[in-house]
């Protein structure tokens, strides 16, 4: 690098508080909707039975943030499988398929 070339500052992310008494919610769905100017996130948690989706957390984002956060998630995926491993994606079938077999139920539910 030569010495006319600007040096490049690391990006300096605000300082985070997270609240003593903030509660954790555990999220395995999420249903995404949107306008021309912001994007919607439902965080729900899905047990089985007939029972809807309870919907715990709503996040609405610019499409400006949603492409940084999918950027940050993207990010943190791959360092996570480096580190852990490949993540895999059930192949055919519904996620749910997947998630909530019956008690005893081992093998995997027939492609279509």
């Amino acid at each position: 690098m030569s010495k006319d070339t600007p040096k490049k500052e690391p990006i300096k992310l605000p300082k985070m508080q997270i609240p003593a008494d903030l509660e954790i919610e555990y999220v395995n769905l999420v249903r995404i909707a949107h306008s021309p100017s912001e994007l919607v996130f439902d965080f729900a948690h899905l047990l089985p039975g007939p029972l809807p989706a309870r919907v715990s957390s709503r996040i609405v984002m610019t499409p400006l943030a949603a492409k940084l956060f999918s950027r940050a998630l993207t990010e943190n995926l791959q360092k996570f499988e480096s580190t852990y491993g490949e993540i895999k994606i059930p192949g055919n079938r519904a996620l749910a398929d997947y998630l909530f077999r019956k008690s005893g139920e081992t093998k995997e539910p027939p492609s279509e």
